[in-house]
Formats: C-alpha cells, sequence, structure tokens
C-alpha cells in the first residue's frame, strides 16, 4: 500500500453526529470498481426481501443510477439543491425494482461544487427521510473528497468496494484510513467486486485487511465476495437490473446472500 496524504478531517466530531443505522453508504476509493451497479442491485435485493427500500444517488460528479436504471426522472437532486424541491418530493418510484429513487443530474457535474454547509443540510436531510425506510442505500461518488466524506457522516454502515487492481485496493485503503481518523468505530466493511472465485475475493480481501492491521490497528470484516460474471455487462447494457434479467446468475446470488447477511446485522 502505498502513503495516503493527510487529509483535513471534517466538523463536527463524529460523536456529535447521530447515526442513521438503517442508512447504508456504499463508498470506493476509485472509479470502475462496479459501485453503482453494486448499489443498484443490493437495493433491489433487499426490496425482494420485503423492506421499504431507498436508493439515493450521492455521486454528485457522475450521477449516472437513473442511466443504469433506464429511467427519465421528472425531478433529481438537482431540484432540491437548487430549493426547488424538499428532499422527500424528489423520490421517484422504480416499480420494476420495487424500490424508491433519488437521482442525481446525469451529465452534469455542479453538484460536485455545491456548498458544504448546503450539503450538510442535504445529508441530515437524508438521515431524517431515512426513518420512513427499513433500508437507504447511499451510492456515494469515488474518492475520499469532503463531499463523499460528509455524505457518508450518517451513514450506520458503509460498504467499501474494491478489486484486485492496485490502485482499486491502494485508494480503497485510503477511504478506510480517512473515514476511521475523522469517526474511529465506524461499521465499515470490505466488499470485493469482479472476483474469479470466491476463494480469489478472500485473498484480494485478506491483502486489505493485513495493511489496515498492520498501518490502522483495525479489521473491518468482509462484506461479500461478489463474482465476475458476463451477465453483470449483459444487464448494464440493456439498462435492467441483473436480479430483473438474470436472477439465477453467480452475481446475483452472491448479492443476495450479502443482503441477507446486511439485513441479519452480520459481518
Amino acid at each position: 500500500m502505498t502513503t495516503v496524504p493527510e487529509v483535513p478531517t471534517l466538523a463536527p466530531p463524529a460523536p456529535q453526529r447521530a447515526k442513521s443505522r438503517n442508512l447504508v453508504a456504499v463508498a470506493s476509493g476509485k472509479g470502475g470498481v462496479g459501485k453503482t451497479w453494486f448499489a443498484i442491485t443490493l437495493s433491489h435485493s433487499i426490496a425482494r426481501a420485503g423492506k421499504r427500500t431507498l436508493l439515493f444517488d450521492g455521486d454528485l460528479g457522475l450521477a449516472n443510477v437513473d442511466i443504469q436504471l433506464g429511467l427519465m426522472p421528472k425531478t433529481d437532486l438537482g431540484s432540491v439543491v437548487a430549493g426547488r424541491l424538499t428532499l422527500n418530493q424528489a423520490v421517484v418510484r422504480y416499480a420494476e425494482g420495487g424500490f424508491d429513487v433519488i437521482a442525481g443530474r446525469s451529465g452534469s457535474g455542479t453538484l460536485a461544487n455545491i456548498p458544504l454547509s448546503r450539503l450538510q443540510i442535504l445529508g441530515d436531510d437524508l438521515a431524517l427521510l431515512a426513518s420512513a425506510y427499513d433500508r437507504v442505500v447511499l451510492d456515494l461518488g469515488a474518492g475520499v473528497e469532503k463531499t463523499v466524506r460528509l455524505l457518508a457522516q450518517n451513514a450506520g454502515t458503509v460498504l467499501v468496494v474494491t478489486t484486485d487492481e492496485p490502485t482499486a485496493l491502494t485508494d480503497a485503503y485510503a477511504f478506510i484510513k480517512v473515514t476511521h481518523m475523522e469517526r474511529p468505530g465506524t461499521d465499515m466493511r470490505v466488499v470485493v467486486n469482479m472476483a474469479n472465485s470466491t476463494r480469489e475475493g478472500e485473498r484480494i480481501y485478506n491483502t486489505l485487511l493485513k495493511a489496515c492491521e498492520g498501518f490502522l490497528k483495525i479489521s473491518p470484516p468482509l462484506a461479500g465476495v461478489i463474482r465476475r460474471d458476463l451477465k453483470v455487462r449483459d444487464a448494464i447494457r440493456n439498462q435492467t437490473p441483473i436480479l430483473t434479467r438474470s436472477p439465477n446468475s453467480e452475481a446475483a446470488a452472491d448479492i443476495e446472500a450479502l443482503a441477507e447477511r446486511l439485513m441479519k446485522g452480520g459481518k
């Protein structure tokens, strides 16, 4: 693992902020690891289990949940930030998956530049909205920027998605390090995506775990391994969730097993 540069911490300190136990943030240090696909599929799996579920597209720079789902929402997060809508008014129903969505603004980087004070309010509003759901899945942007970290502050659980690429592992470690520095004791768990096998996924996880234990003295557990599956690309290309298009695929089975453990509170 390479040395991670120091990142200024956010205020207020973690003990002063309430966490929403049912708010699950999906993060990654690096883009291209399948984070948004994972967040969508996790939301779908939780909804299929009969839970009232909301998927929030918090990738303020490159929002694309609506694109992967083939949605054309009339409302999105941009209208909320502009003050034209409240957060609950931006909720749209994705009937095919049985869950609700708050979409970002695809093809626009304007949300990435919103003031941190406004983003703080947005995060608090999301925490309040979460009380109306069994689970809220928050798809964060990649990286460790302030906007990403601030949105994740209210999450009860943070799932850090990585792959076997060295840069993905290094950046996942960076996210874990910064989050641990700002909010010691945060429930962070690792998801290994696009692994050639479950055993290989566990090996990849152990590489990251050794770095965390050696340098940070923490042991984030393995939330699950998602096997590499050509059906994933097919589902994304057709803008259809894999649990709808290929429910018997290996990747679908892995997500459902992970979602079941998450809902039971297991690690």
